[in-house]
């Protein structure tokens, strides 16, 4: 696959005019004559070229940049390139975002990474979100948020879970260093089709179940293997039944289950959404896109590589046990033992709990936790953080923690609504918007063998510190911890509030 700074000028001089515009209403290029799922039709609306290794040379619509993309910037200065499409990229202060102070960066190595990409964003002319723009926040909370993210478009960044914009009907995925700087250089990437998997889920979902417990399950039951080369469409009742936050969850967790990425077809429920975004299209463009938007579905009659079928009444509040997203369990369960378990998972199995500090056999509730943390590019919008001041509202804390909102926008919002007072009634702390605990930056960590509660999306060791120890759950689920001081199941605690 080309990914170096080698093939740039190559991959210049092949580069059509104009450009493939989906949200502005203009002709895709979708072949409608057979059935073709939504993966074929985006897949065939960016793809420049391909080449005879089977590797695509495919049109990105928006590039999104941060802390960690000093790389590929430091690789054009060194051949003296320009950023080629100034206006379709667009630069986020997040992972290094202080939380608490921001006026007073006391790391320098912090304080230099987002100076760099302030200093970048200025020499190529990109817009920001810095640390004082009232937009600023988590770059996949911030890309649907500003409607920077559309149904049609291919969205890339340096971050795997670029994969959340899926949500919308867009072909959205991570990507490496040098493919940052190719994009950089070109507007385009080099990539494999990967092969198309179905995952359909029925049904109406119980009280206090959420989309996070959704991938949880599909992923506990699949394995982190179970969609590994495959682009991963939702579909179904209960997929069509959520909200467009929930969808950017589901899709946001796609990678834990071996995923390239996720994507839901665009409906009347992600319209609704888009309407009005400050850089979403307006008036008679939108309703030229609206039309365009249209053909993105899955035609009847078209294959799937790959087929999953669930049914939403077995899904019950999910938690993680161990150090990968595939051990997870409803709450009600009881920890697996290590001997009764295939060959092939009873090493990871034992060495999962051994780290966890748990035994087999116990109840998944009960597990003692120190701290909690509601955040991420996961579940730190809104609608999350209503159903964790559900959970906490008139309730106090028994173990400390902090609720990082998506963005400053909807941290705004969030007080406008009073649930930062019920998060600081409760004893927590309401801080700003960014990765924060969920990468453990910016001194924010969970301390050597303590236990965390947390609405991220990675488990691994020392995900959230050295010896960390993370539970994966919903934001209602943490609440409902937090209350507790122990794992324990939210529903009863959100009868009558929800």
């Amino acid at each position: 696959m080309i990914t170096g700074l080698d093939a740039v000028e190559q991959t210049r001089r092949i580069l059509p005019r104009p450009r493939i515009r989906l949200e502005l209403g203009q002709s895709s290029g979708i072949d409608m004559t057979a059935p073709q799922t939504l993966l074929d039709k985006l897949w065939s609306a960016h793809e420049i070229r391909k080449r005879a290794d089977g590797a695509s040379l495919l049109w990105v619509d928006r590039h999104l940049v941060h802390e960690g993309s000093h790389h590929g910037f430091a690789k054009l200065a060194a051949r003296g390139l320009p950023v080629a499409e100034p206006a379709l990229t667009f630069a986020v202060v997040d992972h290094y975002a202080p939380v608490r102070d921001r006026d007073h960066i006391a790391d320098p190595d912090i304080a230099r990474m987002i100076r760099t990409l302030e200093q970048n964003a200025d020499t190529h002319g990109l817009r920001i979100f810095g640390l004082k723009d009232p937009a600023q926040g988590i770059v996949h909370v911030i890309g649907p948020e500003q409607g920077l993210t559309l149904p049609g478009l291919l969205v890339t960044c340096g971050d795997s879970h670029t994969s959340t914009h899926g949500a919308l009907g867009a072909l959205a995925f991570g990507i490496g260093a040098t493919e940052v700087a190719h994009v950089l250089a070109t507007q385009t990437v080099w990539q494999v089709k990967p092969r198309a998997m179905r995952i359909t889920v029925e049904g109406t979902l119980g009280p206090g179940v959420s989309a996070k417990d959704i991938a949880l399950n599909w992923i506990s039951r699949l394995g982190t293997d179970g969609a590994r080369g495959h682009a991963v469409e939702y579909a179904g009742s209960t997929i069509r039944g959520l909200s467009v936050e929930g969808r950017l969850t589901l899709c946001n967790l796609s990678i834990e289950g071996g995923a390239r990425f996720g994507m839901v077809a665009p409906d009347a429920v992600a319209l609704e959404y888009l309407r009005g975004r400050p850089m979403a299209p307006e008036d008679a463009v939108w309703d030229r896109a609206v039309n365009t938007w249209g053909a993105l579905h899955t035609n009847d009659g078209a294959s799937f590589d790959r087929e999953a079928q669930f049914d939403a009444a077995d899904i019950a509040p999910t938690v993680t046990w161990g150090t990968s997203p595939e051990q997870a369990l409803p709450i009600d369960a009881a920890l697996p033992d290590p001997s009764r378990l295939p060959d092939y998972k009873a090493g990871a199995a034992k060495d999962a709990l051994d780290y966890m500090g748990l035994s087999p056999g116990r109840p998944v509730e009960g597990v003692p936790v120190d701290q909690v943390f509601i955040g991420s590019c996961t579940n730190a919008r809104i609608e999350d953080l209503r159903m964790a001041a559900a959970v906490l509202a008139g309730r106090r804390a028994q173990v400390p923690g902090q609720v990082s909102p998506g963005s400053a926008l909807v941290r705004a919002q969030a007080e406008q609504e009073g649930l930062d007072r019920i998060f600081t009634n409760a004893g927590l702390d309401w801080v700003q918007s960014g990765c924060s605990l969920c990468v453990g930056m910016n001194g924010e960590m969970v301390g050597p063998g303590k236990r965390c509660a947390s609405s991220t999306n990675r488990n691994f060791r020392g995900r959230q510190g050295p010896g960390a120890r993370t539970h994966l759950m919903s934001p209602a689920m943490v609440a409902a911890a937090a209350v507790a001081g122990h794992l324990i199941d939210v529903r009863p605690m959100l009868e009558g509030r929800i």
